[in-house]
């Protein structure tokens, strides 16, 4: 395999990066259900209640605004990273 050069290298590093971000923004979603799951979901059965209907959805409400201000802060990143 032929070297990289020092741009190449750079490039590369910034994709890494990128992607270890995506990873850990992915396991911090499966985190966030987990717990709004635990925390609203006594029994699962065929209807949902009206208590964990409202749980969940402010759940869902926090999750949303919680993904807009981490998928903001990514993008502050690789702006900053493209530059």
């Amino acid at each position: 395999m032929a070297e990289l050069g020092e741009a190449d290298e750079a490039e590369f590093q910034r994709l890494v990066a990128a992607e270890q971000q995506k990873a850990q923004f992915t396991a911090q979603v499966h985190h966030f259900m987990e717990l709004c799951w635990d925390k609203c979901v006594e029994k699962p059965g065929n209807r949902l209640d009206s208590r964990t209907e409202n749980c969940l959805s402010s759940c869902v409400d926090r999750f949303i605004d919680t993904t807009l201000a981490i998928t903001s802060r990514f993008a502050q990143i690789v702006q900053k990273g493209g530059q």
